[in-house]
């Protein structure tokens, strides 16, 4: 069933973080943050949204961060009853950004994030600017020439500091939360 994730909280601070990645390094938000913006997604492995999007996905990241803006993935799933997105499998993903494990979901939890694939753009000053979609695609990759969204959203935050007023929320599969 697909989650769609609340609107832009407009400033909301960028909760700090320190996870693994897939390139054996840890990392920490200070650690990654762009100069002119820091785009933080929660993505994963198996998610058919995700996977459907993941050639523009990585597009819009590479022209992302031409721009000054710091591109990171998540992964909080719940990798015991979702194998396909263990740290394992997590590592066979070939990405031009840092592919962070959040096994424990504290990260996922603070941000509020709700759903694969969820984006929270923020601005230099890490104060939330974008919270929307990629584009129209949804759960079936749409055609190459959609409005870019993100990457205009983000553009446009490089560039002024502020996030567009209206967006588009993104939709995707919901995070798998471990049982307690």
């Amino acid at each position: 069933m697909a989650v769609i994730p609340p609107v832009c909280d407009f400033n909301w601070p960028a909760p700090d973080f320190t996870l693994p990645a897939t390139d054996g390094k840890t990392y920490s938000l200070n650690d990654l943050k762009g100069n002119n913006g820091t785009l933080v997604m929660f993505i994963c492995n198996h998610c058919p949204y995700v996977i459907s999007i993941m050639d523009k996905l990585v597009r819009d990241a590479r022209d992302l961060q031409k721009l000054g803006i710091c591109v990171i993935a998540i992964n909080a799933n719940d990798a015991d009853k979702y194998p396909d997105d263990s740290f394992e499998n997590m590592q066979k993903q070939d990405f031009p950004f840092p592919y962070l494990h959040d096994e424990s979901q504290t990260v996922a939890r603070a941000y509020g994030a709700a759903c694969t694939p969820d984006f929270f753009g923020f601005n230099a000053d890490m104060g939330l600017q974008y919270r929307g979609r990629l584009d129209s695609s949804g759960r079936n990759a749409g055609a190459d020439n959609l409005t870019r969204d993100l990457y205009l959203a983000m553009k446009q935050v490089a560039q002024t500091g502020a996030g567009p007023t209206e967006q588009t929320p993104s939709m995707g599969c919901s995070i798998k939360w471990k049982t307690a």
